[in-house]
C-alpha cells in the first residue's frame, strides 16, 4: 500500500522542477481517466513517469460522463460480447477492490411495453449480462436481475405512467463520481512516484530525427517553459487526440470524432422512484440515474464539431431529453425542473458510420512514429485496460525488461480500510462531533483518507460548517481540495472536487465567494485575485444558463464561448 501524497501547490511546483531534470521513461500527456490510469500503470511497473494536463484533472470528458461503471447492456444487442465481458470484469474490480469508496451499486428498471416478445428478448439479454459478470474472475456480487409484474414495477417506480408498461425487468450496475475517481488515479500515481502537474500544456514535441524524445511544457500559471525528456511519450488526450498528433507532425493511424452527450439534473422529489430507469430511444437508450438529492437524466449522442473545451447544451437538447423521459412519467417534467446541466464529448474512433451512436466504443493503440504512443476511443469503465495497452506499447520501445501490468491488484488511495471505517462511522461521528450523515458523505468521497479532512476540522472547527446554499458540502472540502487534491482555481473546486456547479439550485453562485476566501491563503491570492476568480465563475454560470436557452448547437456554442477560461489554453 502506497503512503498518501498530497497534490499540494508545493508538490506541483516541485514536480515541474523535477520534470526538467534527467530523462523519464514515460511522459503521459492528458490528465483524464486514461492518462491518469496510464501514469499509475507505468509508475507501478517501476518506471519513471511524468503526467501533464493543460487544464485540470478530469476537466474534459472524464468529469462529464453518465457516471456509470457498467458493461454496456446495449452492446450485447450489437453482439459486442468481448467489450461487454471486459467492462463487466472491470466493474467487478472497481466495486470490490480498486475503488469501493468511490464506486457503488445502483439498480435500474427496464419497463416492458410489449406483451409477448419483449420479456423473453430483454430477459435473455439481461440474463446473459449477469452470467457474463458472474463468469468473470472479478464477480462483483451485485444482486441478480429479477422479473417484475406490472404492479410490482409500479411499486418500485410509482412515477411511471400505468399505461407505459406491462411489466419490467430490474438489474444492477454501478456508478462513480468520475471527476473524483480520476483525481484519485492521479494522486495514487503520484504516491507511487509519478511527477504530475495540471495547468501545464505541451507546447511542442522534442524530436531527434523522426523520433519523439520528449516535449516542451508550459506552466500556464507562470508562463515558464520546461523541456521534459522522455524515452516514450503517451498521447492520451481524448477528443484532442488529432490536435496533439498534428503537433507531432503525424496524422496518426486513426482519427477521433467527438460525440456530444448531454445530461440534466432534476431534484429527487420530481420523480417518485426507488430505482433508476433505463428507457429505449430511437437511436440508443436513456438513463434516469439516482444521484444524491437528484436524478441524472441522459444522454444524447450527436456529432460535435465546435469548441471541445466547453461543449454547450442547447434548449433543443433539453427538450429532447424531457420529451423522452416524459413519455413514461405520470407527472411530466418541465424545463423549470432542471437544476443542473452538463455536456461531455465522447472520443469515438472515426469510421464509415454516418451517426456517432454507431461508431466504435472500442479503443485502439498505435505507435505512429518512434517514441510516441497514441491511445484513443474506449469507454470510461475500461480505462484501466486502455492504460495497460498504452503502457504495454510504450514498453516495447524501451530497452530494458519491464514488469507486466499490476494495476488489477493496486487499490486507489482511500480504498484500503474503507469497509472497516464505514462500519465504524458512528464512532467517527462521536469523536469528530459531526453528524453521522456528514461522516457517511465524507467516507464516500475520501474513503480511508477521511482522517485528513477530519484533522483539519479538529484544528479549525469552523471548517465543519456547510458551504452557503450547498449544504451537502463542508467548508473543509474547499480547503482540502487545494492542499491535497490539486485544485488551482475556483472552478476546479465547484465543478470537479465537489459537484456544486451541477447539484446546487444556483449552480454555486452563492458559495463562490466563500470558497474563494477559503482557497486564498493556500494559493497566495490577494483580494483582487479572489475577485477575478469569483467574477470568472459567475460569468461561466451566466453563459451556461444563456446557452441553455439557445435553439441549436451553433448559437449555444457562441454564447458559451462568451465566458473565457480563467487561464487561456492556446
Amino acid at each position: 500500500m502506497a503512503n498518501p501524497v498530497a497534490l499540494s501547490p508545493e508538490a506541483r511546483a516541485e514536480a515541474l522542477v523535477r520534470l526538467g531534470e534527467g530523462e523519464l521513461d514515460v511522459l503521459v500527456v492528458g490528465g483524464g481517466v486514461v492518462g491518469s490510469g496510464a501514469a499509475l500503470d507505468a509508475a507501478t511497473r517501476g518506471l519513471s513517469v511524468g503526467l501533464v494536463e493543460a487544464r485540470d484533472w478530469a476537466s474534459g470528458t472524464s468529469s462529464r460522463s453518465s457516471k456509470l461503471i457498467h458493461g454496456g447492456l446495449r452492446y450485447l444487442e450489437m453482439l459486442d460480447f468481448r467489450l461487454v465481458a471486459e467492462a463487466l470484469r472491470e466493474r467487478g474490480l472497481l466495486l470490490q477492490h480498486l475503488a469501493p469508496h468511490l464506486v457503488r451499486p445502483v439498480p435500474f428498471l427496464y419497463p416492458l411495453q410489449h406483451r409477448v416478445w419483449e420479456r423473453p428478448y430483454v430477459g435473455a439479454g439481461v440474463l446473459l449480462y449477469d452470467t457474463m459478470a458472474a463468469a468473470s474472475s472479478t464477480s462483483s456480487g451485485l444482486p441478480h436481475h429479477r422479473h417484475l409484474l406490472k404492479r410490482r414495477a409500479l411499486h418500485e417506480a410509482p412515477a411511471l405512467r400505468s399505461d407505459a408498461l406491462v411489466g419490467a425487468i430490474q438489474y444492477w450496475d454501478a456508478q462513480v463520481d468520475d471527476a473524483r475517481h480520476t483525481m484519485f488515479l492521479t494522486r495514487t500515481a503520484v504516491a507511487y512516484g509519478a511527477l504530475a502537474a495540471n495547468r501545464t500544456r505541451v507546447s511542442r514535441f522534442l524530436r531527434q530525427g523522426e523520433r519523439v524524445v520528449g516535449a516542451v511544457v508550459t506552466d500556464l500559471e507562470t508562463g515558464d517553459e520546461t523541456e521534459v525528456r522522455a524515452k516514450q511519450v503517451i498521447n492520451a488526450t481524448g477528443v484532442w487526440t488529432d490536435d496533439t498528433q498534428t503537433m507531432a507532425d503525424t496524422r496518426g493511424q486513426f482519427h477521433v470524432r467527438a460525440s456530444k452527450g448531454v445530461h440534466l439534473l432534476v431534484p429527487r422529489d420530481r420523480i417518485n422512484s426507488r430505482t433508476g430507469l433505463i428507457l429505449r430511444t430511437e437511436k440508443s437508450v436513456l438513463f434516469v440515474i439516482p444521484w444524491g438529492r437528484h436524478w441524472i437524466i441522459g444522454t444524447t449522442d450527436t456529432d460535435w464539431t465546435l469548441d471541445k473545451a466547453h461543449p454547450a447544451l442547447s434548449s433543443k437538447d433539453v427538450t429532447y431529453l424531457l420529451e423522452h423521459v416524459n413519455s413514461v412519467l405520470a407527472t411530466p417534467l418541465v424545463p423549470e425542473d432542471v437544476e443542473g446541466v452538463y455536456a461531455g464529448l465522447r472520443p469515438l474512433l472515426s469510421g464509415e458510420a454516418a451517426e456517432t451512436s454507431k461508431l466504435s466504443r472500442e479503443h485502439l493503440v498505435a505507435h505512429p512514429v518512434p517514441g510516441l504512443v497514441v491511445v484513443a476511443g474506449g469507454k470510461y469503465t475500461t480505462y484501466r485496460v486502455m492504460a495497460k495497452d498504452a503502457v504495454d506499447e510504450a514498453v516495447r520501445g524501451l530497452d530494458e525488461k519491464v514488469p507486466d501490468c499490476v494495476t488489477q491488484r493496486v487499490p486507489l488511495l482511500g480504498a484500503d480500510g474503507y469497509p472497516a471505517l464505514w462500519n465504524s462511522r458512528h464512532q467517527l461521528a462521536e469523536r469528530s462531533g459531526l453528524h453521522v450523515a456528514r461522516i457517511e458523505h465524507l467516507l464516500n468521497r475520501y474513503g480511508s483518507l477521511v482522517h485528513e479532512p477530519l484533522s483539519l476540522i479538529a484544528a479549525d472547527p469552523s471548517l465543519g460548517a456547510p458551504l452557503p446554499s450547498s449544504d451537502d458540502y463542508l467548508r473543509v472540502e474547499a480547503v482540502y481540495a487545494v492542499t491535497h487534491e490539486g485544485a488551482r482555481h475556483l472552478e476546479d473546486v465547484l465543478a470537479r472536487r465537489t459537484r456544486i456547479s451541477i447539484e446546487s439550485w444556483d449552480r454555486g453562485v452563492d458559495a463562490a465567494r466563500t470558497v474563494a476566501e477559503l482557497m486564498a491563503p493556500h494559493l497566495g491570492w490577494d483580494q483582487a485575485h479572489q475577485g477575478r476568480e469569483v467574477d470568472h465563475y459567475l460569468k461561466r454560470v451566466a453563459a451556461e444558463r444563456e446557452a441553455q436557452q439557445q435553439p441549436d448547437d451553433r448559437t449555444a456554442d457562441a454564447v458559451r464561448l462568451g465566458a473565457p477560461d480563467i487561464i487561456p489554453v492556446r
